[in-house]
């Protein structure tokens, strides 16, 4: 597809191009719908023009053509013709159904974003999309097809956008959209989303790595052609046919490799790939024996994919080699069908006769987004239905047993917490202790391959606080919440009739003479339902018993005595948000009175997009969003409250902490830096690193800046000075 300006003659052209192409897949499909879907989208976009200068009716024309490049059916392309007609125009789902009938209509209206709906803030609206998006996708995959579709040519033209918008789609790709491609086993999508996100996230850092990997580019295509050839002669040796396809890690890959290790490039050594595909499962095998016979693995890098699939139905088998000049490889073997499946995922298995919806109920790649869709279904929060979405997309699995044999596929790093939970919820919350592979071990164990978890209860025994620190599932997490949410609601409730009271005392009212209507009505005043909500807020310190109370019985005599001052606002800005003239460096939405302070795990800086949580006595924290505390606080909802930055203000200190090689210099050109961008230094400490063997050294430096973008430019600068191998914002437990 081209990507200048079209003129009309040349976007018909791209048309009778989609056309050709379908007509070469399906040469006896009437495609009479497909030219109607085309032309009732020409006309409802035809006023309408993309950021980048083009006709915006070329956007709906690449989906369609992506969608046909993986030979989806003749509904699936047509609602890649028509996803945005009803978001965007004024066509309404109806004269879609009426038109192209009541498939096309559903998954038109499953990718459509709701946006004629008036919602709070952008992070409720992204929530509930994505929640639509999931409910849509359990009764017809075609609906997350179209949208990885649309997401993929909006990453491809993503530079015509403002910088600021462009770091938010990137953001919701990379959480959401790339680990969606994956579940689904869609490799290749996923794979193309990830860089994408990383070029429009990081630009400079992706700049830099690319060219240092296109500096080698021609070594290492040269050293992978020698290496192919090696390999082709031996399996043919072997009767063992195969194609075999080197190739250079992907830029995002490597990117999370570096700052996971904290390793310079030279130091990744599975960087070269190379994939054989055979024709047959007993040929894979074959071949990983003359792989191994030839160059040593490496301890650890074995993994079978194919005698244990992981979730997405990916199989292949993967191993690491020391090869020829003692540069480690990685190798993977699979057969045709299997790459197929690895590339296009749920795409690969797609079903035409008697118009079925996709794969069956029993599909595995399924079956993790109808327990999503479950355990989700009664979040409220926007907050935490999106990190609960995020918490099960990750992908990178561990297989784990029950005593009997059973298989438990768990996230990275799951706990025996998590496996409890994954078992029932009632072994969950009643979980005392485990026993893995027969020792008795911490409940935040972290899991591995192959463990064998035997989970030890005790009847009326419930969830920790703290295990919300530890768990890594959506389904541990969720009931969690609810166990100590409701526990701490009726502790609320309590709190909140007793100040009530004696408020009311104070007044000199008798509280027993107001009607529980009166109570309601005020309570619906403040946006819930009943009483006992208001004495939940009550008991929260979201409200003052003293308004409530003026608010039941305005005819009542105030006492001259003033009410309690609220709390008095510090003098140093830096520690709890406000500047020296009074004025908020952060607002709290409907409460100018109320202390802020920003908290001490995670230190947010203007530009960032913050959370308020409303703590008992001490006012409200103000965390970042992407604080990992946020995730184990914000489960009690009552407690959150809408914060946002305020104009002005001094700047803010951050600490951070700096990854680098030991030699003279550094020192002097970390400070320079900071001295040009007008930074002030607040502390600094350097020291060995004890962690690791060779000459590496440890900075910790704590810098004040006034807002993300000049937090972002110092980081930026940072890693470009030679020997930095890694940079962390520091942040803490709560």
């Amino acid at each position: 597809m081209t990507t200048g300006v079209l003129d009309p003659p040349q976007v018909e052209e791209a048309y009778r191009t989609l056309e050709g192409k379908i007509r070469a897949a399906r040469p006896k499909e009437d495609l009479s719908t497909l030219e109607r879907a085309y032309r009732f989208a020409a006309d409802a976009h035809k006023a309408q023009i993309r950021k980048s200068g083009e006709p915006y009716i070329l956007h709906p024309l690449a989906v369609a053509h992506f969608l046909a490049d993986m030979q989806m059916d003749l509904v699936c392309i047509e609602t890649g013709l028509l996803h945005d007609t009803i978001e965007d125009t004024r066509v309404t789902l109806e004269q879609v159904r009426e038109a192209f009938g009541e498939d096309v209509a559903r998954c038109v209206d499953g990718v459509t974003k709701l946006t004629k709906i008036s919602f709070a803030n952008r992070e409720d609206r992204q929530a509930e999309s994505l929640r639509k998006m999931l409910l849509a996708m359990t009764s017809d995959i075609r609906v997350v097809i179209v949208k990885l579709a649309d997401r993929l040519h909006n990453m491809r033209t993503i530079s015509s956008l403002p910088e600021e918008r462009q770091h938010a789609i990137a953001q919701e790709t990379i959480d959401i959209y790339a680990p969606i491609a994956h579940r689904l086993g869609m490799g290749k999508v996923r794979g193309e989303l990830e860089d994408l996100a990383f070029q429009a996230l990081h630009p400079e850092e992706a700049a830099d790595l690319m060219r240092e990997i296109e500096s080698k580019r021609q070594q290492n295509e040269q050293w992978l052609l020698e290496v192919q050839t090696q390999i082709e002669q031996k399996l043919a040796r072997e009767d063992i046919p195969a194609r075999v396809h080197g190739r250079v890690k992907r830029a995002y890959s490597v990117y999370l490799k570096l700052k996971r290790q904290r390793i310079t490039l030279d130091q990744v050594y599975d960087i070269l790939a190379v994939r054989i595909i055979t024709d047959s499962v007993k040929n894979c095998y074959a071949a990983l024996g003359v792989i191994h016979n030839e160059w040593h693995p490496v301890p650890g890098r074995i993994k079978d994919f194919i005698a244990m699939p992981r979730p997405n139905l990916y199989q292949s088998l993967h191993t690491s080699v020391i090869g020829p000049g003692g540069i480690a490889f990685e190798v993977q073997i699979r057969t045709e069908e299997m790459h197929r499946i690895a590339e296009e995922g749920i795409a690969a298995h797609w079903k035409y006769k008697e118009g079925s919806k996709g794969p069956g109920a029993d599909d595995q790649r399924i079956a993790w987004l109808r327990q999503l869709v479950e355990w989700q279904r009664d979040m409220n929060d926007s907050t935490e239905f999106l990190s609960g979405v995020k918490m099960d997309l990750y992908s990178e699995e561990v297989y784990t047993f029950t005593p009997r044999g059973r298989v438990i596929v768990l996230p990275r790093e799951a706990t025996p917490i998590d496996f409890a939970y994954a078992i029932h919820s009632d072994v969950g919350n009643t979980c005392t202790g485990a026993r893995i592979n027969g020792l008795m071990k911490p409940l935040k164990t972290m899991l591995r391959n192959g463990d064998v978890v035997e989970i030890l209860t005790q009847p009326g025994h419930q969830p920790s606080r703290d295990w919300l620190s530890v768990v890594k599932t959506a389904r541990a997490r969720n009931k969690i919440r609810h166990v100590i949410h409701a526990a701490e609601r009726a502790k609320a409730v309590e709190i909140g009739q007793k100040s009530l009271e004696k408020e009311a005392r104070r007044m000199g009212m008798n509280l027993g003479r107001i009607s529980a209507s009166s109570l309601e009505s005020v309570a619906s005043e403040y946006g819930v339902s009943k009483a006992e909500d208001l004495y939940a807020a009550l008991g929260f310190g979201r409200y003052s018993a003293r308004q409530v109370l003026q608010k039941v019985a305005p005819d009542v005599a105030v006492p001259e005595t003033p009410p309690a001052s609220p709390p008095a606002r510090p003098a140093q800005p830096q520690q709890n948000g406000f500047n020296r003239d009074g004025d908020l460096t952060i607002h709290v939405t409907g409460a100018d009175d109320v202390l802020v302070y920003r908290a001490k795990c995670c230190n947010p800086v203007r530009g960032e997009q913050i959370v308020g949580y409303i703590t008992r006595g001490k006012g409200v924290a103000v965390h970042s969003a992407l604080c990992p505390n946020v995730q184990k606080l914000m489960y009690e909802s009552e407690r959150r409250i809408a914060v946002d930055w305020a104009g002005g203000g001094e700047p803010l200190p951050v600490k951070v902490v700096i990854y680098t090689d030991d030699r003279p210099g550094i020192l002097h050109q970390l400070t320079s830096i900071l001295s040009d961008e007008k930074s002030n230094i607040r502390t600094l400490e350097a020291r060995g690193d004890e962690k690791r063997t060779d000459e590496s050294a440890v900075i910790d430096i704590t810098i004040d800046v006034r807002d993300k973008k000049q937090l972002e430019r110092v980081i930026t600068a940072f890693r470009r000075i030679p020997g930095v191998r890694d940079i962390e914002r520091m942040q803490a437990a709560v």
